[in-house]
């Protein structure tokens, strides 16, 4: 195996080693999952310094990002929006391949279970990596955070968000979620032809969180029924939206989240209809 990776500068302290490596989700994870902190790295910053080992045993280094912008991804097996974001990231990177680097960078659990489990050494965070890769069938580089998640906790972690890096290591567009296939292909397109990002960071947050919730059932199939559980404990409205979405297993997975939610709308006018009368 490829020497571990490494990162220097600056650490977080939102988000310690000991609270980073979590068992099960909570709402304080979910809660931190949709805010980036004021001082968290945004266009115009410097990336955060880093050494990470890739599956194909180069190495992803900040130092060295070559000379291509760089689309850096962080995302887990478990994680549903990772998985909405696949096939977007797959067509992406068939559209500018030559032009534009590629990374994912594959990070804790975002949905850790009875089956699938938080990594805790690196053999099995390398193993978790591999998973991720052969599951969605990536052909861009893959690299593999440390087990205490130096560079996503520097970078405030985030279960699915992109980052497109100049070749000097300068962020140039942050994306929250990297399903946002609309404002990451604006990005690349724009940066590609010499021109800055209509806007530093993408707004879209409802839409891509309804586009993974149809992906909910599949991840607790994989990673187990615990990891439903805690959606439960944590955010029940998300946990009663992938129920319902399981209802429409005939649209393609992304869609079935924005008709769960018109389902439950419905359900909730009808029934508010009935106690008011």
């Amino acid at each position: 195996m490829d020497r571990p990776a490494t990162t220097t500068g600056s650490r977080p302290t939102a988000t310690p080693q000991s609270a980073y490596r979590f068992e099960r989700f909570t709402t304080a994870l979910l809660i931190d999952d949709m805010f980036f902190r004021a001082d968290a790295p945004g266009a115009g910053d410097p990336v955060p310094a880093f050494d990470l080992p890739t599956l194909d045993g180069g190495r992803f280094r900040s130092d060295d990002l070559g000379p291509l912008p760089v689309l850096m991804i962080f995302g887990s097996r478990t994680c549903p929006v990772t998985e909405s974001a696949a096939p977007i990231l797959r067509a992406l990177h068939a559209e500018f391949a030559g032009q534009v680097r590629f990374v994912l960078v594959n990070t804790r659990e975002a949905h850790p279970g009875d089956v699938f489990t938080q990594p805790r050494t690196t053999p099995e965070k390398w193993a978790h990596a591999q998973e991720l890769r052969t599951h969605h069938g990536f052909t861009f580089e893959v690299a593999v955070d440390d087990i205490d998640g130096d560079l996503h906790r520097a970078m405030t972690p985030k279960p699915n968000s992109a980052y497109l890096l100049s070749p000097t290591g300068v962020i140039v567009y942050r994306a929250h979620w990297a399903n946002d296939e609309r404002g990451l292909r604006s990005a690349l397109t724009r940066a590609l032809a010499g021109q800055p990002p209509v806007r530093g960071a993408s707004r879209a947050m409802v839409r891509p969180l309804l586009r993974a919730v149809g992906h909910l059932p599949g991840v607790v199939a994989f990673a187990g029924r615990g990891v439903e559980r805690d959606v439960w404990r944590a955010a029940a409205p998300l946990a009663v939206l992938g129920r319902l979405s399981r209802l429409f297993r005939g649209l393609p997975a992304d869609h079935r989240g924005p008709a769960a939610a018109g389902l439950l709308l419905i359900i909730v006018a009808v029934v508010g209809g009935l106690l008011l009368r």
